[in-house]
């Protein structure tokens, strides 16, 4: 079992499962209302400042403070 980890370390191509949001009421809202939810699979496409991901089919840009709000699983989801 993986230890979780900030989305910010991951690997450009790397899969993870979200487990954990964590921040203010509000911020966690917002970041539920763009998908990101507990047991939703993510892959990193560009790690850094900004932080782009892809989610559903889609793509989401962070900003660096974002980032740390998302707690992950990393490892291999289909």
């Amino acid at each position: 079992m993986h230890d979780l980890i900030p989305l910010k370390y991951l690997a450009p191509g790397q899969t993870a499962e979200i487990r954990e949001l964590v921040g203010q009421p509000d911020e966690v809202q917002r970041l539920e209302e763009m998908g990101l939810r507990s047991g939703v699979t993510i892959q990193m496409v560009q790690s850094g400042s900004p932080c782009i991901i892809r989610l559903s089919g889609s793509k989401l840009c962070f900003r660096e403070c974002d980032v740390f709000n998302v707690l992950v699983c990393p490892g291999e989801f289909a």
